[in-house]
């Protein structure tokens, strides 16, 4: 058998040795993609009879594969005449095969086609659902299986990595690659790097250097948020124990299909507006959100300020979301009027106007922040023309902190602010 002599860059060492669990994570030109499809090229010729699947979530057609990159792999490692390339599949020494799939057409019944693969490659793991990445791993189970990753980062939240970079877990073989990690990165990839560097400095730091998205293009808060930090008001905040915490809503439903329920708390502290914590979940009963509330220790004394949907019933108990809270012990409740037509950019203007007064507890509201931070306007490509908020996965967390601006007043506004105090004690009346 022929010996290949392979340059690996050194960033990508630790993968070389067994794990169960591989990962490759960063941004573009790091040549993550490169190391696993080689990687795969070596395993299949060292084992015989090798099954491997390449996966994505979505995949409608292999020109969405890396059925592509491992060709050119084969051929320029020089090892053609040891596989077979086919139109769907790759055939590898001893009757071994790649094939390449997208998870989101598995069901829990389909996914057992791949029991006895040993290699799972899954490229741009980022967009992989919890659902997939719960059906894959106890699907590759046979003797010195490998299941590997390669993405660039969006959320913390994303399956893949709460799974490999959440926590320590052994077995696991985990490395962080970018461009500068790259020692064939292209001097023509260079230019772009440095183009976007230059013109497009919020995205550069997510499609360059690995880091998860902060800001999208359009983003209506991107700025407001970078001020914010720049000013030192995203820090430590606490909770002033004589003044009373609101909680603003966005409402969502029970069940797998239902929108997010988004909850924001706030204290009004003079001219500041303190952002204390953030609550999100997806599919919760009510109850679910009223147990987060009292296990972060807001009791009965919290103001409960909800959309104008409050007055909806919930459609699985058929009460009002309103008279949910009460009967929960909130006796503060109250449902925010509809703002009508143009509520969306309204509740956006009203964001904007308090912004330079909000202080952010850093800790609790990271995924709210990074919801606002994200949150921006869908556009017609064609007549580049603004059509108005894009409703995805952070607008709930927009709406329930537009809520919360909308609500605001100042207290030089307030209409007790230049009431008479009297003393009578004092003879003063």
């Amino acid at each position: 058998m022929s010996i290949l002599q392979l340059e690996t860059p050194r960033v990508f060492a630790p993968l070389l040795a067994p794990a169960r669990y591989k990962g490759a994570w960063g941004g573009r030109g790091s040549g993550k993609s490169h190391f696993f499809a080689e990687l795969l090229v070596e395993d299949c010729l060292a084992e015989p009879g090798l099954a491997a699947v390449c996966i994505r979530e979505v995949q409608k057609t292999l020109a969405q594969s890396s059925k592509r990159l491992i060709e050119n792999k084969i051929s320029n490692m020089g090892v053609g005449s040891q596989f077979r390339v086919l139109e769907d599949r790759i055939e590898t020494p001893g009757g071994g095969l790649i094939i390449f799939q997208g998870m989101q057409n598995h069901t829990a019944e389909s996914i057992k086609s791949l029991e006895g693969f040993k290699r799972a490659w899954i490229e741009e793991a980022q967009t992989l659902s919890t659902r997939s990445l719960t059906l894959l791993r106890p699907t590759i189970r046979a003797e010195g299986s490998q299941i590997w990753a390669s993405w660039n980062p969006r959320r913390k939240s994303d399956a893949v990595d709460e799974f490999l970079r959440g926590q320590g877990m052994d077995g696991a073989a985990v490395v962080k690659a970018n461009w500068r990690d790259n020692p064939w990165f292209p001097s023509e990839l260079d230019a772009e790097r440095r183009l976007d560097q230059e013109r497009y400095p919020d995205r550069y730091e997510h499609i360059w250097e690995g880091d998860y998205v902060r800001a999208f293009e359009g983003a209506y808060f991107a700025k407001v948020l970078s001020d914010a930090k720049a000013a030192g008001r995203i820090g430590k905040v606490a909770a002033d124990p004589l003044l009373p915490i609101r909680a603003y809503f966005d409402l969502g439903g029970s069940g797998a299909s239902a929108d997010a329920m988004a909850i924001w708390l706030v204290q009004f502290v003079g001219q500041q507006i303190m952002v204390l914590d953030y609550i999100e979940g997806v599919g919760q009963v009510l109850g679910y959100y009223v147990s987060e509330l009292r296990r972060r220790g807001y009791d009965e004394t919290l103001m409960i300020r909800l959309p104008h949907d409050g007055v909806n019933e919930n459609n699985i108990t058929g009460k009002r979301y309103e008279d949910h809270f009460r009967d929960a012990g909130f006796n503060n409740v109250t449902v925010i009027k509809n703002l009508g037509r143009g509520a969306a950019a309204m509740r956006i203007e009203a964001v904007r106007r308090v912004f330079p007064k909000i202080w952010f507890n850093e800790t609790t509201t990271e995924p709210g922040r990074d919801a606002l931070g994200f949150y921006h306007e869908r556009k017609d490509e064609n007549r580049n023309v603004g059509l108005g908020p894009d409703h995805d996965w952070s607008s709930h967390a927009a709406d329930a902190f537009g809520l919360m601006a909308v609500d605001y007043e100042e207290p030089s506004r307030g209409s007790d602010f230049n009431r008479t105090i009297e003393y009578p004690s004092l003879g003063i009346y």
